[in-house]
């Protein structure tokens, strides 16, 4: 699975979450990440839609977390004594979509919809290699001390297991390269090296 490099906690995230039983559903959340990501290590040279499907089919496959795909925390989940978790998952957006994400899990903290939050995204090592302006753990961290550093959020970052093929992008019909990964594409299979003109 891909290496947690880093977290950093807020606020007394661990306390809390140990308080109102969520540590589970923590541990769940980390969970997602469990599949193996190999990428080409060069700059910008791998896409990231593929790696965002794979973790919400994670998600998905836990049962019992609830997505939302506009506007709101991504997936969330309750406890048994009825307190509930909030995840935003950052891999696939611009860096600068970290603070729409910080402003969602501040919302829903301080109303009281959910009782601690969890951002994961690639830590600065992958996402050099990830598409250009990918979020990073770096810019987690300011986007939180500027606006959140008071509220039960955890950070955690993800880095690739090693090198490997680039993850696939797609074209659009202009022919520009974006950073998505074809649909159906596996992130953990890496696409077969081109076979050289023969002509």
């Amino acid at each position: 699975m891909p290496i947690i490099s880093e977290t950093r906690d807020f606020n007394g995230f661990a306390q809390k979450i140990e308080r109102l039983d969520l540590v589970g559903l923590v541990e769940e959340a980390v969970s997602t990440l469990d599949f193996p990501l190999l990428v080409e290590e060069r700059k910008h040279a791998n896409g990231t839609r593929g790696l965002r499907q794979e973790i919400d089919g994670r998600f998905k496959q836990l049962g019992g977390w609830k997505m939302v795909k506009v506007g709101g925390v991504d997936w969330t989940k309750g406890s048994a004594k009825g307190a509930t978790i909030g995840v935003e998952v950052q891999v696939s957006g611009r860096s600068d979509m970290l603070a729409v994400d910080v402003i969602h899990l501040k919302a829903k903290l301080q109303s009281g919809f959910i009782d601690a939050g969890i951002i994961i995204v690639p830590d600065d090592k992958l996402s050099r290699f990830l598409t250009d302006r990918t979020p990073n753990f770096a810019t987690a961290i300011k986007h939180l001390e500027a606006g959140a550093s008071d509220l039960p959020i955890r950070v955690i970052a993800f880095r690739h297991n090693g090198p490997g093929y680039a993850l696939g992008k797609m074209r659009t019909n202009l022919g520009r390269l974006i950073s998505e990964a074809e649909p159906g594409q596996k992130v953990a299979e890496p696409e077969p090296p081109k076979k050289p003109d023969s002509t």
